[in-house]
């Protein structure tokens, strides 16, 4: 794969502007043969240090998404495609002297972080508001505790996070030139930032990327998109490595002149994918879980009118174990 490597560390990815590819120190963290899991559990949280909180999307988008970066110093490592659970601070008003429930998030950071030396991670947070639906306005009591915690929350702030947890999402490496169709809405591109970081950025002796990489990304509009800039620079640098196609719910319009979602652009590509998963290619969903719904029925009508079972064919995908879904 084309790439110089160089030694100095890259600044975060709004900043990035050479070629991306960077070596990674310390390299112990490849040397793991399985990975990390449950270090950390809720009742013995790690205290972690609140680095930078980045607002990732435009004025018109609809809601606040942040970027955050988060230093475990080391003592939390993950791999790509794990998450971490962050304990708010507070009382669970539903459990009187409780702390507040654990809630995921998938990391949105290679296992070297932003800053490349294996002491940060980062999470992709969108701020649950909610609205009431008789009056329009913003109901506080009822607004999600932890995204807007980590939101609000500002460098030097302390987190307790839990984990790292999760093995569905891990990015097989046994094949360095696999075909990995990565499906997300929102901040459901989390995890495939971490895959593409480690393949289009980082330069570690384990691992040289020289497949395909196609990520479908669906949000409601243009200043939705994250880390849009960081995506569309893989696009430049490495054609033949990486594919990137963004569904526009409020922008544009599928074929049939309705909305469209990341479902559309699926089968807008179906003959290609579905030639690509009878191949091996592994495919990966990530984000609400109401997207399944509709990607399934388009999938199913897809290989219905290749003449093909679709029961009998996400069955064996399974099987082969090329079938990656994390919902929430």
């Amino acid at each position: 794969m084309p790439g110089q490597e160089i030694s100095s560390k890259c600044a975060t990815h709004v900043q990035q502007t050479s070629k991306p590819k960077v070596v990674v120190s310390p390299l112990s963290l490849d040397d793991a043969e399985v990975p990390p899991l449950n270090l950390y559990k809720p009742k013995e949280s790690y205290t972690a240090t609140i680095v930078s909180v980045e607002r990732l999307v435009g004025p018109k988008a609809p809601g606040e998404t942040c970027h955050i970066v988060i230093d475990h110093g080391g003592n939390v490592p993950y791999w790509e495609g794990q998450s971490y659970g962050v304990i708010a601070p507070g009382e669970n008003p539903k459990k009187p002297g409780a702390p507040h429930n654990v809630r995921l998030y998938s990391i949105a950071s290679s296992r070297y972080g932003d800053s490349f030396d294996g002491k940060t991670a980062s999470l992709c947070v969108r701020r649950a508001i909610y609205y009431d639906p008789e009056t329009g306005k913003e109901d506080p009591s009822k607004n999600g505790i932890c995204s807007n915690f980590l939101c609000n929350s500002k460098p030097g702030d302390k987190v307790q996070i839990t984990g790292p947890s999760g093995k569905i999402m891990l990015l097989p490496e046994d094949d360095p030139n696999a075909t990995h169709i990565m499906i997300a809405t929102g901040t459901g591109v989390a995890p495939y930032r971490g895959y593409l970081r480690r393949m289009f950025m980082e330069s570690v002796p384990t691992f040289k990327f020289g497949g395909l990489a196609w990520l479908f990304l669906g949000v409601a509009n243009t200043d939705s998109l994250l880390y849009d800039d960081e995506f569309t620079k893989y696009l430049q640098d490495y054609p033949d490595n990486f594919r990137y196609d963004r569904a526009l719910s409020r922008e544009q319009k599928n074929k049939s002149g309705g909305k469209m979602y990341v479902q559309d652009k699926i089968e807008e590509y179906s003959d290609e994918i579905f030639k690509l998963l009878d191949n091996g290619a592994h495919i990966y969903f990530c984000g609400l879980k109401g997207m399944m719904p509709g990607i399934q029925d388009t999938l199913k009508r897809v290989a219905e009118q290749r003449g093909e079972n679709w029961e009998e064919k996400l069955s064996q995908l399974k099987k082969n174990k090329q079938w990656h879904v994390e919902v929430y």
